[in-house]
C-alpha cells in the first residue's frame, strides 16, 4: 500500500518526469531495467539523472532538450533515471559511470555502456542554459 508521502511525490515530479520523456527520453525505472538497458547499449546514449532541484527545472532539462531538439548530431538513444525517486535504478546507472562521482542532475554521453562526456551539477548549477547547450552540442559533434 503506497503511503500519502509516497503518492504526493509521484504527481508532484510527474512534469518533472514528463519534461523529458515528451521529448524522447526512456525513463528507466528500476535496476534491472537499467541493467538490461546498459549490457544491450550500443550506440551513442544520452543519460539524464534527473532531479527535482531548481538547477535541474531551470537548467538541466530545458538545455538537454533544446540540445537534443536543435542539434545537427544527436546520440542514438536517450534516456533518463531519477535520483532521489528511482533509488535502485540510479544507483545501478552510476555503477556504469565509474569513479565519476554521484551529482544529481548530471549529463553523460555514452558510446556502448562507457561514458565518453559528463556533465556534474557543478557545471550545470549557476552556468547560463546556452553553456549547457554548448557543452552538451560540443560533445554530440565530437562523439555521435
Amino acid at each position: 500500500m503506497t503511503n500519502a508521502y509516497e503518492e504526493y511525490m509521484r504527481q508532484m515530479i510527474k512534469p518533472m518526469r514528463d519534461e523529458l520523456t515528451n521529448a524522447g527520453f526512456q525513463e528507466l525505472t528500476t535496476d534491472e531495467a537499467v541493467e538490461e538497458y546498459m549490457e544491450s547499449a550500443s550506440g551513442t546514449t544520452l543519460v539524464v539523472v534527473n532531479s527535482v532541484c531548481g538547477c535541474a527545472a531551470g537548467l538541466a532539462r530545458p538545455a538537454v532538450t533544446q540540445s537534443v531538439i536543435n542539434s545537427d548530431k544527436k546520440p542514438d538513444h536517450l534516456v533518463t533515471v531519477f535520483a532521489g525517486q528511482d533509488k535502485e535504478a540510479t544507483t545501478k546507472m552510476r555503477e556504469y559511470f565509474g569513479g565519476i562521482e554521484p551529482s544529481s542532475p548530471s549529463v553523460a554521453l555514452l558510446n556502448g555502456n562507457k561514458v565518453v562526456h559528463f556533465i556534474p551539477r557543478h557545471d550545470i548549477e549557476g552556468a547560463s542554459m546556452e553553456d549547457v547547450m554548448n557543452n552538451l552540442t560540443t560533445a554530440f559533434e565530437k562523439y555521435c
